[in-house]
């Protein structure tokens, strides 16, 4: 009966310490923001081949002409990708020299893609191998980078690109000019 006894506290026990632990992790504020590893570091070296005919391919030399430029990751099989074309439109619109990296992507598929979504890009290059997304430090499609003139990365943003996330990428793209 003592041992009964005994049992019962200690699940009570356990029980409570669950619910304490419930609670603590409940009253913290969420965070999903993802820090990435390489802000503030130079892009890797890489020389992408075009994708599309007529339009440059990109090397990480072109990233460092002066100018900053959103690098956008993205992919014609990627729907997220088709969702924020109206965005970066808009930031192409606003002045942003927005260049791409096609990630395991057909020539073909790629230049419908532009055709039917509209094309901001001032260079494309093909990743067939997701090697240069991979080293940038980008963990899917799409995701975007504002890169200074010199070639450091100064943001990320991880996701498609939202209507109410352009206010806060020209923000970033215009700190990166200084």
């Amino acid at each position: 009966m003592r041992n009964l006894r005994i049992g019962l506290w200690a699940l009570v026990a356990v029980v409570i310490g669950l619910f304490a632990l419930f609670a603590i992790q409940l009253s913290r504020p969420k965070d999903d923001s993802v820090e990435s590893r390489m802000i503030g570091k130079p892009v890797p070296e890489f020389a992408l081949k075009p994708i599309v005919a007529g339009r440059p391919g990109l090397t990480s030399a072109d990233l460092k002409d002066g100018q900053p430029k959103l690098l956008n990751i993205f992919a014609s099989w990627c729907v997220p990708c088709a969702a924020e074309a109206p965005q970066l439109a808009e930031l192409e619109a606003h002045g942003a020299d927005i260049v791409g990296v096609a990630i395991r992507d057909r020539p073909e598929d790629v230049a419908r893609f532009l055709d039917f979504y509209g094309d901001p890009y001032s260079r494309i290059g093909g990743d067939d191998l997701s090697e240069v997304q991979i080293d940038i430090g980008s963990s899917g499609v799409p995701e975007t980078f504002i890169v200074d003139g010199k070639g450091t990365i100064r943001y990320q943003h991880i996701g498609d690109i939202r209507e109410d996330d352009v206010p806060l990428l020209l923000q970033k793209l215009n700190e990166a000019a200084k």
